[in-house]
């Protein structure tokens, strides 16, 4: 069997170091489509280093790369084809604001395998701390497809009620042709979102957006749109990837807001609103 659960549980944690500085946030930034219009006020704060505040799912990429799906492959107990492997979903707990410039250690583990019958779902946990402490932590559900069926445990449903009424607010986002290769830079290396051949071996039509950047660009929507443009505020952020995004698309945004917590829903315009996140709450102050 590719996955022994029973071994990629029991698997030591792996720890090593993280740095970042502002050149990192600004990429990650820019990745996620900031920047636009570029001498806005607004979007100064993302790309101009001297008023730089770090989006808190820069926590995704910070150390260069994308640990909880990539890493998690590579984890004691799991071998899998990665034309397999989809991201199912993402959630981040900020335990204090991410500082422009840090250096972390990040402590990365199996932390459950579910077995949803024609798929296995892997669980991978980073925490992240520095010398003050906890900074985040971020969990990774990745979706195996054809790995499951050894009768194991199916796990948490991730679905929510849907939200009721009309959405507070509705926003519309392009993604730009280039969005993938220029998020990628960011340190996702997967062939999925840049490699055409790639793509139709694992069954799209072309390279797909990574589901980390359409995660980003919605927090940054939310942030600007009911929070104040205040990064501080945002407590945690948990998503399920629903569907696929083309370089090219547009999202559509919609935000049903609270005091504490904001329900989101993500679409493809395109694609007469294709469902693209789902069963997303962004919790703040």
């Amino acid at each position: 069997m590719p996955i022994d659960a029973a071994k990629a549980l029991a698997a030591e944690p792996r720890s090593g170091e993280i740095t970042w500085d502002h050149k990192d946030v600004q990429l990650y930034h820019l990745g996620i489509g900031a920047g636009i219009p570029a001498t806005d006020p607004d979007e100064l704060r993302y790309t101009l280093e001297s008023r730089l505040h770090v989006l808190p799912s820069f926590a995704t990429v910070a150390g260069a790369g994308s640990p909880g799906v990539i890493g998690g492959l590579s984890m004691p107990g799991v071998d899998v084809d990665l034309a397999k492997v989809l991201h199912g979903g993402q959630s981040l707990t900020v335990h204090r604001p991410l500082p422009v410039k840090g250096t972390a250690t990040a402590t990365a583990r199996i932390a459950a395998v579910y077995d949803k019958g024609k798929a296995a779902v892997l669980v991978m946990r980073t925490e992240v701390t520095d010398g003050q402490g906890p900074l985040w932590t971020n969990d990774a559900q990745i979706f195996v497809r054809g790995e499951g069926g050894w009768g194991g445990d199916r796990g948490p449903s991730a679905r929510l009620d849907p939200p009721t009424g009309a959405p507070d607010r509705t926003v519309e986002r392009p993604i730009r042709e280039d969005q993938a290769l220029l998020y990628r830079l960011s340190g996702d290396w997967n062939p999925l979102h840049a490699d055409p051949e790639f793509a139709k071996l694992a069954g799209f039509e072309r390279p797909i957006l990574h589901g980390l950047c359409t995660y980003g660009s919605t927090l940054k929507t939310v942030v600007d749109t009911l929070l104040g443009g205040d990064v501080t505020r945002v407590r945690s952020y948990a998503t399920r990837f629903a569907g696929v995004v083309y370089p090219g698309e547009t999202l559509r945004i919609r935000m049903w807001h609270a005091p504490e917590a904001t329900r989101v829903a993500v679409s493809a315009v395109e694609r007469d609103d294709a469902p693209v996140l789902a069963d997303t709450v962004v919790e703040h102050s």
